[in-house]
């Protein structure tokens, strides 16, 4: 295995084009975000509008959750095959065909389709994002540029929230449809971003080392460290049949997200939903709860990024890992709208603001560039099972038990699974990748 380089030896990035990245990568994951949010703020209203029942809004999540595991693992192999760049275009017209799509829909299973293949276009932008971006910030800024492209999930549930309490009264088609124009904007904006350096020059490397140019190799090697003798290797072989740290890596990410994702889908998925069934809420009292948490929330996700640079993501993990069943345990607890109001903020700032705004700066750092694209689309993926899980043990319980019991089985169980993250290997903030795994 080739030695790491010093940060000195890699490929100088302009400010500027650092700034445009980081902007339009904000802007992409800003309208993912709309797109997947727009659905939750929306729900008691498509679901009174097309007569589902609780089940049926149930399996449309397992639907929509179900294309996110598909889209998402094949963006990420794609990512290693095809290049970062050609996928994020790819994904982004996806999502954005599919968006506008929703306005036509006018029974249930086309309603399915549409936003499961709008939803999975739109969230593997997170993939492709984390493995574009990571790889051409400098490496001492990393964690908290990464934590600013992140931020563009509270802004999106921000946006989502206050476009749909301006439509009120014209429909919860309409607010899908005013999502195209910008998506095509950001699309268009795309153009001028480069491919990642790191990926040229493996793909470069990998030419090389095929034609029995050592020379070549050696030159090429002198930029970026690549482990010449994996490399040869499909990307899966790579990260599944070798036994290593990347593996080790990969199996505790996963477990911990698993975890993650799960009690996600109660907090963050069918909030709306309690809140209007079963706490007697209006859907516009639940919208005017989650704008706040979003738009307050960006400051938390740069606030993770922050603190993620000073005393290391894992450990920012750690914090928000811990906090996460019992905070999820309270808000079931809590009776009072103001309670309620003060537990929410807690819950959403700890699993989406701090534990985002450095756990997926953490995703990137913790494999080598050869793999990093397959990799991080697994781990997307297996954050679209959680959420599978997540939907599957919401449905099953809301129908043999009560609202309580539901709450507890999936937010507050799933939510102590995160005292995994203990297992996480701390990494050095401010390293080059290549210094971290090749």
């Amino acid at each position: 295995m080739v030695s790491a380089i010093s940060a000195s030896s890699a490929h100088p990035v302009s400010n500027g084009y650092v700034t445009f990245l980081v902007i339009i990568a904000l802007a992409g994951w800003t309208l993912a975000s709309y797109d997947f949010n727009l659905l939750v703020v929306a729900f008691p209203d498509i679901a009174k509008d097309l007569h589902l029942t609780a089940s049926f809004v149930g399996l449309l999540g397992f639907i929509i959750y179900a294309a996110m595991f598909g889209i998402t693992l094949s963006a990420g192999y794609c990512m290693d095959r095809f290049g970062r760049k050609t996928m994020w275009m790819v994904c982004l017209l996806g999502a954005a065909t599919f968006t506008g799509l929703t306005y036509f829909v006018q029974n249930y299973w086309q309603l399915a389709l549409v936003r499961a293949l709008a939803s999975g276009f739109a969230t593997s932008e997170l993939a492709i994002s984390i493995t574009l971006v990571n790889e051409q910030v400098p490496a001492h800024r990393r964690g908290l540029l990464y934590s600013v492209v992140q931020g563009g999930w509270p802004l999106g549930l921000f946006l989502a929230s206050g476009v749909y309490l301006l439509l009120q009264g014209h429909g919860w088609r309409l607010a899908f449809v005013f999502g195209v124009i910008p998506l095509v904007a950001v699309i268009v904006g795309r153009f001028w971003v480069r491919e990642s350096d790191r990926f040229l020059q493996l793909q470069a490397v990998k030419q090389a080392s095929a034609a029995g140019d050592h020379a070549r190799v050696n030159a090429l090697l002198k930029t970026y460290a690549v482990d010449v003798a994996e490399i040869s290797k499909v990307t899966a072989r790579q990260l599944f049949a070798t036994p290593g740290v990347v593996r080790r890596r990969l199996t505790l990410l996963t477990i911990v997200w698993l975890f993650f994702t799960t009690s996600w889908v109660a907090t963050n998925v069918y909030i709306t939903y309690w809140l209007v069934q079963y706490s007697q809420w209006t859907t516009v009292e639940a919208s005017r709860l989650l704008l706040v948490c979003g738009g307050v929330g960006y400051f938390f996700y740069i606030l993770g990024g922050v603190l993620g640079e000073r005393w290391g993501r894992r450990q920012v993990l750690v914090w928000t890992g811990l906090a996460t069943g019992p905070v999820n345990l309270l808000f079931m607890l809590a009776e009072h709208r103001a309670s309620i109001w003060i537990m929410y903020f807690l819950i959403y700032q700890l699993t989406n603001g701090a534990w985002s705004g450095a756990g997926y700066a953490y995703w990137a750092e913790s494999f080598p560039t050869r793999v990093r694209g397959t990799a991080i689309g697994w781990l997307g993926a297996m954050s679209a099972l959680g959420l599978i899980l997540g939907t599957l043990l919401w449905t099953v319980f809301i129908s043999i038990s009560s609202p309580a019991v539901t709450w507890f089985m999936v937010a507050v169980v799933f939510g102590f699974g995160q005292w995994t993250v203990l297992l996480l290997p701390r990494i050095e903030p401010g390293q080059e990748l290549e210094a971290i795994a090749t």
